[in-house]
């Protein structure tokens, strides 16, 4: 090597060594989420993405599921405007299934029976798709950006290739769509973080006992299931029921979150409520991988059949792959809930990095559209 070059490389090393760590080898993720709020597990697993300084937020992309998109997108837009992030874009996703449907599930439940949890098709308070009833948070400010969810999740792709990881804590219908648009897409990323599907869950919930293999997220749109579980990721890692039913958000975690006072922990101390930590746990589980103790790696797809099984969650063990080519998917089946519970208490009692709040009260912010141009 020349004396010329030695003198470049040992340039190139100063500059990087003079980097502050928190640049240094952040985690590019999108967040796809049916973001029903205020608070509650779509909004936390949110938040502990977006409080960990080992991530870089890219956007957060919106589907319906536990609630109907706009409104989820209210929800999240004024999450980030109370905690002082809405540098981060949140971008439009998928109003309806690619074909199921709330019409075809009441006809399918006169035949097989009742589905107790359906999201915005049956949580109270239902409403149509395109309302948006006022927030008890307050009604957000700042706007969606003006882009479709699979189209800005395909543009993040190509600008940072197999450096992208989605997560995605709700229906697939938006992670399916960008798949099917773009050949290239799934390969592209860095890998694939799911919440979703029930294999052999062990409860005394009876919607859980009594349809074991039925969960949401895989159910709701099962068609967009099936072309996510069978897209050439890098790696799928999956959260499912049976390991989320372990966890549980208690008033006595709510209390202990509010006496930070900081804003990420007045909004949960506020608006936050008991419950299973179903995508915190998702979200938990790839930021720090020490919180799970065991994996399974299965064949995981889901039932396209639109008799009983509709939507139910299949599972193969390594060695017994299927003949529908369904990817081997490490499964996380072990817990350390201390470990978890700590994590999250800690991330929601943090400062948010890099919160900023504005004073003018208009839809966007000057910085917020210089973000967005960056974006």
């Amino acid at each position: 090597m020349r004396a010329g070059q030695i003198g470049t490389w040992i340039l190139l090393a100063g500059l990087l060594a003079s980097l502050p760590l928190h640049a240094q080898g952040k985690r590019k993720v999108i967040i796809d989420e049916d973001a029903a709020g205020p608070a509650g597990t779509d909004e936390q697993a949110i938040l502990a993405l977006i409080q960990s300084p080992k991530t870089d937020v890219l956007g957060i992309t919106v589907v319906t599921g536990d609630q109907w998109r706009n409104e989820e997108m209210a929800h999240t837009l004024r999450m980030l405007e109370l905690i002082g992030r809405s540098d981060i874009p949140v971008v439009p996703g998928a109003v309806f299934p690619i074909d199921n449907s709330k019409q075809f599930i009441a006809q399918w439940e006169k035949l097989y029976g009742a589905v107790s949890y359906q999201g915005a098709w049956n949580w109270a308070p239902v409403h149509g798709p395109w309302v948006v009833p006022p927030l008890v948070e307050g009604n957000p400010t700042t706007k969606p950006l003006h882009e479709y969810a699979p189209e800005f999740m395909i543009r993040m792709v190509h600008r940072y290739p197999h450096q992208v990881t989605i997560y995605a804590g709700g229906p697939l219908t938006d992670v399916a769509l960008a798949v099917t648009t773009d050949p290239h897409f799934a390969a592209l990323t860095k890998g694939l973080v799911l919440m979703g599907g029930s294999i052999d869950p062990r409860s005394h919930n009876p919607d859980v006992r009594d349809h074991p293999q039925r969960e949401f997220n895989f159910w709701m749109d099962p068609e967009a299931t099936y072309a996510v579980l069978h897209a050439d990721w890098p790696s799928i890692v999956d959260t499912p029921v049976d390991i989320s039913i372990e966890t549980r958000m208690t008033k006595a975690m709510i209390a202990r979150i509010a006496k930070a006072k900081t804003p990420v922990a007045r909004y949960i101390g506020r608006y936050g409520r008991p419950g299973y930590m179903w995508d915190e746990l998702a979200a938990i589980a790839w930021l720090d991988p020490a919180v799970i103790t065991r994996t399974r790696k299965l064949y995981l797809s889901v039932s396209l059949d639109r008799g009983a099984t509709y939507g139910d969650t299949l599972a193969w063990p390594e060695g017994q792959k299927p003949a529908v080519g369904a990817r081997l998917v490490t499964v996380n089946a072990g817990l350390d809930k201390a470990r978890f519970y700590q994590d999250f208490i800690r991330l929601m009692t943090s400062p948010a990095p890099g919160a900023h709040f504005p004073n003018a009260s208009g839809p966007a912010t000057s910085s917020r559209k210089e973000q967005l141009q960056r974006r």
